[in-house]
């Protein structure tokens, strides 16, 4: 039976994608501890050209993608960012750019507005220029407060990004407090999810329960407090939940991201997942990749589950979860995640949680982003 066929359990064929990550490079001047792109990524072959991404934007466009995010590493440090962008533009996309903010200048944001950039997200480590230049093992805290206030003065709505774990979750109400200082629209406080660099380093950066409580607790009363003013995002991390979320709403339904290396992904962290040749938009059109790729079809749907997701009442909720939390704590890709209670895998999860309640400094030392540290953690692609 072909990959296409449509076995009990299996998910009709899908709708478009709707949202497309252009992962423009994985370059990027800063170090961060929790960083999502790839361990291995110094061993990710040439990036895509212009011709290859102003290819990829068309297509993705014809599929029914309405909206695009640049990324990286630093999608900054690409020439072509403005070109890339108002090709975009020209389609129909709605842009945005999602930047640590190093190499925004008053000029660039220019040429970017020019260009039709619609939406900028800025990346904040915390509200300290100490811990936030600590933990991006570079000097930026001022430069990001200065790419602020440029961001506002070009009329762009600003999304304020601000990772938090254990080592910055203390500052919630600083952070709140600087982002509404800064005049953002919207301020997302992701909690870690430990995958890639922050699955190195969780040691030192899953926050306790306490923490969380107070965290949130802290973010409610800003909320109330703010009211219309600034919209307030707040993501719990999947290891102090009993179940787990709907990883990306979905294998293969909604998101399609593109890596500098031109692999087509249906989440930005997959290609760790074993087993699994993920199509080179280089070689295949992004209709071929979304709808027939085995990369994209193995996990639609429910037809690929085991026990206890094939015959779990909660199955269509979750759709399993997180197939690359599922292989890195479980060694399985279509087992369940471990987050959820029901899985064999659970005690690992229980076992961190355990962990992080504890006092002490981690045994292992931080690890920060760079080329020679991912030269001696990567594995072959």
């Amino acid at each position: 039976m072909s990959e296409t066929s449509n076995l009990p359990g299996e998910a009709p064929r899908p709708g478009p994608p709707l949202w497309l990550l252009a992962e423009l490079t994985y370059r990027c001047p800063l170090h961060c501890v929790f960083c999502f792109n790839p361990v291995d990524y110094a061993a990710a072959g040439p990036e895509l050209s212009t011709d290859d991404w102003l290819r990829v934007l068309r297509e993705a466009r014809e599929l029914g993608a309405v909206q695009c995010g640049f990324s990286g590493g630093e999608p900054l440090l690409r020439d072509d960012l403005e070109q890339l962008i108002a090709e975009a533009h020209r389609l129909g996309f709605y842009t945005n750019l999602l930047t640590s903010g190093v190499g925004l200048t008053e000029a660039r944001a220019a040429a970017l507005r020019a260009a039709g950039l619609d939406h900028v997200q800025l990346s904040f480590q915390d509200s300290t220029q100490e811990l936030n230049d600590f933990l991006s093992h570079t000097r930026t805290f001022d430069l990001k407060q200065r790419v602020a206030r440029l961001i506002k003065h070009n009329g762009w709505p600003m999304v304020m990004n601000v990772v938090v774990h254990r080592m910055n979750i203390d500052h919630i109400d600083r952070i709140i407090g600087m982002a509404a200082e800064l005049g953002a629209e919207y301020l997302e406080l992701a909690n870690s999810q430990y995958y890639s660099w922050a699955h190195v380093n969780r040691e030192h950066l899953l926050p306790s329960r306490e923490q969380l409580q107070r965290a949130e607790a802290c973010t409610q009363a800003w909320r109330e407090r703010l009211g219309d003013r600034m919209r307030i995002f707040y993501v719990v991390p999947d290891y102090y939940e009993s179940r787990p979320k709907k990883c990306m709403n979905g294998w293969g339904n909604v998101f399609l991201t593109v890596t500098p290396d031109g692999l087509a992904l249906p989440c930005h962290t997959a290609r760790m997942l074993p087993g699994l040749e993920f199509p080179d938009v280089r070689k295949v059109t992004l209709q071929h990749a979304w709808y027939e790729s085995p990369g994209f079809t193995r996990y639609r749907g429910t037809a690929w589950m085991k026990e206890p997701c094939r015959s779990c009442p909660e199955q269509q909720a979750d759709l399993g979860g997180c197939r690359c939390q599922a292989y890195m704590l479980g060694g399985d890709a279509a087992g369940a995640d471990p987050v959820c209670d029901k899985s064999p895998h659970h005690a690992t999860v229980l076992e961190a949680v355990r962990r992080a309640q504890a006092e002490g400094v981690p045994e292992q030392p931080l690890v920060f982003r760079n080329p020679q540290e991912s030269r001696r953690l990567a594995k072959p692609f």
